[in-house]
């Protein structure tokens, strides 16, 4: 009832044609599509900004920034940390930054400090503040935090048997 027509030979080339571009689309990348969102210079948000696609930020950011790729554009600020998987700064940025991937353009201002895999810094960029590599900038951020909620469970639990 719900399944193709066996007949219908416009129907297989449009549904191989799908697939193809599928293919395409995601060669390197996972099987959905990386969403992009964009912060508009003239735009400015106070908050925090978490997502799992792209980033691009022009605009003003009071605030964290969590994204699996950021890019903050000439002229564009933030101000909190950045969490990201890539990050590509040609603006200013004062904070904390977690990145395995960054990258400073020769426009870029950064007051802060870094935990990188990977950092290029162009000529005439401004960084003052402490670079440290990690293999895992991100992970190593993320898997404090469990650590301790386990730990702490752990002991209510202990305390909750030692009562009864």
């Amino acid at each position: 009832m719900f399944g193709k027509s066996n007949g219908n030979a416009s129907d297989n080339t449009r549904d191989s044609s799908s697939a193809q571009e599928v293919k395409r689309s995601t060669v390197g990348h996972s099987a959905a599509p990386e969403a992009t969102s964009s912060i508009s210079s003239g735009l400015s948000i106070v908050g925090k900004i978490v997502g799992q696609g792209r980033l691009g930020i022009f605009g003003h950011v009071e605030g964290e920034v969590h994204a699996s790729t950021v890019q903050i554009g000439d002229g564009a600020q933030v101000m909190g940390d950045i969490v990201a998987e890539e990050l590509t700064i040609g603006g200013r940025v004062k904070g904390t930054i977690r990145a395995n991937r960054v990258k400073l353009t020769s426009t870029a201002v950064v007051e802060g400090d870094i935990y990188h895999r990977s950092l290029a810094i162009e000529e005439n960029a401004q960084f003052e503040g402490m670079s440290k590599r990690q293999e895992n900038a991100i992970d190593t951020m993320l898997s404090r935090v469990p650590a301790k909620r386990s730990k702490a469970q752990a002991i209510n639990v202990n305390k909750q048997d030692n009562g009864a």
